[in-house]
């Protein structure tokens, strides 16, 4: 029987740190859940100054919690395996981990296909993605329990406190976001209702964005003019903005409040947490985007303040955070999570 299961999640173009805050709170639940996507996507986790980076399994791993790969994903097995291997040699429990027999499995064919028509026209990682979802939905598709060996095949049962990790975000979800440069699954949290939990027990929501904007791949949103900018560059190099997939250099621009209240508003938030405060510090330019304008503030905590200020009629709770293991994000959370 499920108690609740509360979702964390993308406000922006993907990259925010959701896979930070999901291992923050992991320990707090008996299962943490992916719903959408495959290794296009991929989590950067510090544990005591070590880095560690997955793409499809779920940050419960690295907390001792059973982590389960859902339905609504689809699963590279060769990069899976590989995964598992990495995992294991980091002496975590690989025996956690679960993928659902209803995944989908993405095929050389796949790769191949998103390579040729896709990558440079939409700007996708490659990785076969649209394909596969593509033949999910012509019912042409392998699944994982054709492939996958038994021991990792999940059985579908969940219980107690569900942790749902998403991938991406609202604005590359592919009903609300700036189509076609979008993904190709639904990463709002309703999402995670695919997981096989009702509606009514899904719980809070945690909506994750960054004190500034990325965007990795094509966009026309985030113009190539923005190479240009000095200060942005410099936000690059120190916030280490490639991407966990492909390495790629992502598009930075200055936090665009109009577009984060709009994925707020969307998709219901009870938390927004903020993440890399610490880039900004350094390099000591604070700027932000609201009705249309480019706002400059005299210091981080005027730029706290007026993004609490400014987002105060959505009545959430607003959490700022500046370090990469995520240690000051559990002490805002209610007791009982």
């Amino acid at each position: 029987m499920i108690d609740y299961a509360d979702v964390v999640y993308g406000l922006a173009w993907g990259d925010e740190g959701k896979g930070k805050i999901s291992n923050s709170i992991a320990n707090r639940y008996d299962y943490v859940c992916r719903w959408n996507g495959g290794p296009n996507a991929g989590h950067t986790v510090w544990i005591k100054d070590k880095k560690y980076k997955t793409h499809i399994i779920p940050c419960g791993i690295f907390q001792g919690i059973p982590s389960i790969i859902g339905p609504g994903c689809v699963l590279n097995v060769k990069k899976f395996q590989e995964e598992i291997s990495y995992l294991e040699k980091n002496d975590f429990d690989v025996s956690l981990i679960k993928v659902s027999p209803n995944a989908h499995i993405i095929t050389d064919e796949h790769i191949e296909r998103d390579n040729k028509e896709l990558k440079k026209k939409l700007g996708t990682t490659g990785q076969g993605i649209a394909p596969c979802y593509a033949d999910k939905m012509l019912r042409c598709g392998i699944r994982a329990k054709d492939v996958i060996d038994s021991q990792f095949l999940w059985d579908g049962t969940l219980s107690g406190k569900v942790l749902c990790e998403g991938a991406q975000s609202v604005w590359l979800d592919i009903d609300h976001g700036n189509y076609p440069y979008v993904t190709s699954s639904t990463t709002l949290p309703y999402g995670a209702c695919s997981l096989g939990i009702p509606p009514k027990y899904i719980g809070r929501s945690i909506g994750v964005a960054k004190i500034y904007d990325t965007k990795s791949g094509v966009d026309p949103l985030f113009p190539e003019s923005l190479w240009e900018d000095e200060n942005l560059n410099r936000i690059i190099e120190l916030g280490q903005e490639y991407g966990s997939t492909t390495g790629r250099k992502r598009l930075v621009n200055w936090l665009n409040l109009d577009m984060l209240i709009k994925s707020i508003q969307l998709s219901g938030c009870d938390y927004l947490v903020i993440n890399k405060l610490d880039v900004l510090e350094t390099i000591g330019i604070f700027k932000v985007y609201y009705r249309g304008m480019l706002h400059t503030l005299k210091s981080l905590f005027d730029m706290m303040d007026f993004i609490r200020r400014t987002l105060s009629f959505l009545h959430i709770k607003v959490i700022f955070s500046g370090n990469r293991e995520g240690r000051d994000i559990g002490e805002h959370f209610e007791y009982g999570w």
